[in-house]
Formats: structure tokens, C-alpha cells, sequence
């Protein structure tokens, strides 16, 4: 009993010494990671409340699991920019500076994560599909499907690769179905019910619910292809065709077409689409795998 209070006792001081530490000023690029890096759940916390403070203050806040886990994928998003922001702001008090940062986020004239639609199952949904995508491939490959009904054989065409690196999209597909998408709606709170009401909501009114699902979709794409600025800009025409034809570019090919709905249509006739079994894409959302 007495060891079970001891390590308490010393976990609270230890948080205590972090939050004094990052009150003071870090003076360099190198003290400042090192500050940050020993105090990321506090910084992690912080985030989340000032994200759950704003819902609460613009009457978008529901004490649900969903939006609980809403709050937290977007303050580990905050974050990890605040990590890599801090750096060239030394020097500097990195607590306050976190405050600064996020409140920056939430004067923006429309911050992505407050978007309204984003918090009903549509907007979740899509979200949650395309966050994921960032950082899994599997799932970057299934936006293919989700968004335009793609088999593998129809991503190896519209991306253009080549024999050995088709081999892993028929992986990625697999892997997708056996877990990730569950794994996924699971992470971002999505029920039974609300996936059979996006199901079902479909079925009733397909136009309207694909239109809307485009418009949120494309919105969500343009947000988190800035995550790896290499591959954001969109190419011109000639631009695709050289890339194709000259076969170079290939990760670049797999990120942004899964991720921009006018390149994808765009280069549709640029490649090796005869071998295609689906016409040209449109966005059309299947909600399951």
C-alpha cells in the first residue's frame, strides 16, 4: 500500500516539475523538444480542453463517446503541428505558446475541425476515412473504393504502375477488409446504427446523399493532403501525361489521386485504364468495405 502512494505521490510531482518547466522559457530549438517531448500528455490535455471549450462555446458539443474521440484525433493533430511550429518560435514558453497556437486555429474564419457537417455520421465518417488515410496506407488504398467503387485491378490502372508494385494493393484491399475498417469506425466512434442510417439514407435519396458526401469529401481531401506538402499541388494535364508515360512519380500518384477528386478524373485517360473493369470515376460513397 505504502509503495502504491509512493509511486503516486512521485507520478504528481513529476507532472508538477513538467508543468513548471513548460511555463519557463526554452531558449533554443533543442530545448524546446526537449521540454515538449517529456510533457506531451499535458500538452495533449490542454489541447483537448481548449478544442472541447470551443464545441461547448458554439453549441457543438455532446457528451458522447464520438465526440470525445473527435476532440482527441484533432488535439494529437494540434499538437504534432505545435511540435514542429514551436521550433522557429524560440525562444519561448512553450505552454503559453501551445495556448497561442490553438487559439490561432479556432479564430480561423472556418477551422476545418469545427466544420458542423464534420460532427453528424456523414461528416465523421468521411473524416475518420480520410485522417486515417494520412497515416495508413491500407487505408489511403481503400479511399479508392469508398469513393469511387475501385476494385485493385482498377487502382493499378488509374495510378499506372507498374507489375511489382501492384502486388501490394490486392494486400492493402485484403488487410482493409479483414480489420482496418472496422478498427477505423471503431476509432472514430461510428456505430452500427449510424453506418445502416448512412446506408439506408442512401438508398432513399442517392443523388442528394452523394452530393453531399463530394462536397465534404473534397473539403476533408484539400485539409489533409497539406500533411505532406511534397504531394499537395495539383499538376497540369501535361504534367500527368509525362508522368505516366515516363512511369516516375509512383507514391505521389497512390497519395494525391486518392486524395483529389478532379486529378483522379483528370488522369482517368492517361492511364492504363483499357485494362479497367469500371468507367471513368465519379464520386459515388460506399460505406463499407
Amino acid at each position: 500500500m505504502m509503495r502504491c502512494i509512493d509511486s503516486r505521490e512521485k507520478a504528481m510531482a513529476d507532472r508538477t516539475a513538467a508543468h513548471g518547466r513548460l511555463e519557463d522559457v526554452a531558449s533554443t530549438p533543442e530545448e524546446f523538444d526537449r521540454v515538449v517531448s517529456q510533457a506531451l500528455p499535458i500538452l495533449l490535455e490542454r489541447a483537448g480542453n481548449c478544442t472541447r471549450r470551443f464545441l461547448r462555446e458554439t453549441g457543438q458539443w455532446s457528451d458522447d463517446t464520438a465526440h470525445e474521440k473527435f476532440v482527441l484525433r484533432w488535439s494529437a493533430e494540434y499538437l504534432e503541428r505545435f511540435m514542429l511550429y514551436g521550433r522557429s518560435e524560440v525562444p519561448c514558453r512553450p505552454l503559453f505558446l501551445l495556448d497561442s497556437f490553438v487559439a490561432k486555429q479556432h479564430s480561423q474564419p472556418e477551422p476545418f475541425c469545427y466544420h458542423p457537417e464534420l460532427l453528424a455520421p456523414l461528416g465523421r465518417f468521411l473524416d475518420g476515412l480520410v485522417a486515417r488515410a494520412v497515416i495508413s496506407r491500407d487505408a489511403l488504398i481503400a479511399l479508392y473504393h469508398h469513393c469511387y467503387g475501385m476494385s485493385p485491378r482498377d487502382v493499378i490502372a488509374v495510378t499506372g504502375l507498374n507489375e511489382s508494385e501492384s502486388q501490394r494493393i490486392y494486400k492493402n484491399f485484403r488487410r482493409w477488409r479483414e480489420s482496418g475498417w472496422q478498427r477505423t469506425m471503431d476509432e472514430i466512434g461510428m456505430t452500427d446504427a449510424e453506418l445502416e442510417q448512412l446506408i439506408v439514407r442512401q438508398e432513399r435519396h442517392p443523388q442528394r446523399f452523394n452530393h453531399e458526401a463530394e462536397r465534404i469529401i473534397r473539403f476533408a481531401h484539400d485539409h489533409y493532403r497539406k500533411s505532406e506538402p511534397d504531394h499537395y499541388p495539383c499538376l497540369s494535364r501535361s504534367e500527368w501525361a509525362s508522368m505516366f508515360l515516363e512511369g516516375y512519380g509512383c507514391n505521389y500518384r497512390l497519395w494525391h489521386l486518392a486524395l483529389c477528386v478532379d486529378c483522379v478524373q483528370m488522369t482517368w485517360d492517361l492511364g492504363r485504364h483499357k485494362a479497367s473493369t469500371v468507367e471513368k470515376p465519379r464520386l459515388e460513397l460506399r460505406v463499407r468495405p
